[in-house]
């Protein structure tokens, strides 16, 4: 069953104050509209290769292929990379557990890690614990210039060397980086190639946080034994209505950018991502950095915030119903209503709760996601809905796709471009400075 969207709780014919006007949606959708002729012409033009992803197979063979290699006799995997490099990959990982609390230490082997966050106490532990003997590698860099990456990858070439393993670095280690422009430097390939290492290609038109549909996402979940045809046919299905030309309000993602385009112009700052399912957490931080990294421009922008139901229902809820109501709710279920773990029903009577018994686990999260969005409008807190029934490869590539497209029309929308993010170089110049001055 394909994506389910409903901003019918974010409309004040239906919530009355602090709900979004008719009105102000309809001309939201007029600017979108607008933008919608760009992204066709973006397509068409080739200017957009992520539009193309889901429709491309030739590249899923020499994924797999790299997977397999990564697999063979591999106890671990490390994957070294941050932000866009690293985000989407673990959104795909935890259909197979990565990061789930409490199951992530039961995954099958090979063991798969994301070393996205650079902290010296945890790389060094790391390092120290991982049976390196048995583990590999991959290295993930567009620009190839990632500081943090490249200190991560020297750090684990040194390590090798140090353990005196006969395994050389082209066995253990693969780079994922763009080609050299014009001969020019990319310093992880400088790095990795002189060893031997060989590299798989980062696509030049796609960057970090736009890239999950590509290498950079799909070979962590190729590691894993996900289905990645599906997933990219899962975009392919977001950006359907796009290909078919439908209206602004009868395309999911086009009326998703519509609503945030006109919370933004109502003053609604901020931007609220509360997904019922463990296995989204991951899908929510990447879409912070998304959302954030795309649209937060020029004095534009929402502030993105992620949470997971129903555990931040009892530390984030009581301020969204309570708070500034500055706001827009996305109420993100899947369809768990009777799975888990049955309630024996004089357990539940002991309880004091006797309407758990017969109840599934799954049964109560059900309940709690659409009381949450029904709470939230009815205090007036404007709330989408989003619904996907079963969880797997082809639902998360369509959650995924959709709002990347989203993002892309919501800036459009607001005359910003979602591509680039140039306030962000000031810091990391400075901080090579102060590194230089020791």
């Amino acid at each position: 069953m394909p994506l389910q969207q409903s901003i019918d709780l974010a409309l004040d014919a239906n919530i009355g104050e602090g709900g979004l006007p008719q009105a102000a949606l309809d001309e939201a959708l007029g600017l979108v509209g607008q933008a919608m002729k760009r992204l066709a012409e973006d397509d068409a033009s080739g200017r957009l290769p992520l539009l193309h992803m889901p429709r491309t197979t030739d590249d899923l063979a020499s994924i797999r292929e790299a997977a397999a290699f990564l697999r063979d006799d591999a106890t671990d995997v490390v994957f070294l990379g941050t932000g866009g490099s690293s985000l989407g990959g673990q959104t795909l990982a935890q259909l197979r557990d990565y990061a789930v609390p409490g199951a992530g230490r039961f995954t099958e082997s090979p063991r798969i890690h994301f070393l996205d966050n650079l902290d010296p106490v945890t790389f060094d532990r790391i390092l120290h614990k991982l049976p390196l003997s048995s583990t590999k590698f991959v290295s993930i860099s567009k620009s190839g210039g990632t500081g943090e990456t490249l200190m991560q990858t020297i750090a684990v070439l040194t390590a090798l060397e140090k353990a005196g393993l006969s395994a050389h670095p082209k066995d253990v280690f693969l780079g994922l980086s763009e080609p050299r422009k014009d001969g020019g430097r990319n310093a992880l390939r400088d790095l990795l190639e002189p060893e031997g290492v060989r590299f798989l290609e980062h696509h030049t038109g796609i960057g970090g946080r736009y890239s999950v549909l590509t290498n950079v996402g799909l070979l962590p979940a190729a590691v894993l034994g996900l289905d990645i045809a599906a997933i990219r046919q899962g975009a392919a299905d977001a950006y359907e209505p796009f290909l078919s030309g439908a209206a602004a309000k009868d395309a999911p993602a086009a009326l998703g950018a519509a609503l945030n385009v006109a919370m933004a112009r109502d003053g609604k700052g901020i931007t609220v991502a509360m997904a019922y399912a463990d296995r989204l957490e991951r899908f929510t931080r990447w879409w912070v950095q998304l959302w954030a990294e795309s649209i937060g421009k020029e004095g534009h922008g929402t502030q993105p915030v992620a949470a997971i139901g129903p555990v931040d229902q009892h530390s984030q809820l009581q301020l969204y119903l309570a708070g500034p109501n500055d706001k827009l709710f996305t109420v993100m279920t899947t369809g768990v209503a009777g799975k888990g773990p049955l309630m024996d029903e004089k357990l539940a009577k002991r309880a004091g709760e006797p309407g758990f018994g017969g109840k599934h686990i799954g049964d109560l999260v059900a309940a709690q996601g659409r009381a949450t969005a029904d709470t939230l409008a009815r205090n007036g807190r404007p709330t989408r809905q989003i619904h996907v029934e079963a969880l797997d490869e082809r639902a998360v590539g369509e959650l995924l796709m959709h709002f990347m497209l989203e993002t892309i029309l919501a800036g459009y929308a607001m005359g910003v471009d979602p591509f680039d993010q140039p306030a962000v170089e000031e810091g990391k110049i400075l901080a090579k400075q102060y590194l230089a001055q020791g």
